[in-house]
């Protein structure tokens, strides 16, 4: 019976994995998006704010030092926090996965 366990957290890691691959992809997308001053109206466009403006808003909101002279640093801060993510928590499932 372990061994379903320890499949279903190898599946649970590596879904967790490409997930948060994703988003770091679409935070550096919307970062490019913003510096080729895009059409606010075209549907990738709002797709991509409505993806990562609330969680940049929550992190200039609980951090205020990352808008600095016009310059936000907060996709920065995200993808730092992304790779904090997939160093600790995915790398633990998949060790805790291979443990039995």
């Amino acid at each position: 019976m372990s061994f379903v366990l320890g499949n279903f957290l190898l599946t649970v890691a590596g879904i967790l994995d490409s997930l948060l691959t994703v988003y770091s992809i679409v935070v550096l997308v919307a970062c490019l998006v913003t510096w080729v001053n895009a059409d606010p109206y075209n549907p990738i466009v709002r797709t991509l704010r409505v993806l990562t403006e609330p969680v940049f808003y929550r992190i200039r909101k609980w951090l205020p030092f990352v808008f600095i002279g016009g310059l936000d640093l907060s996709p920065i801060v995200l993808i730092i926090a992304i790779q904090l993510v997939k160093g600790v928590v995915v790398q633990s499932l998949y060790q805790l996965a291979t443990g039995f």
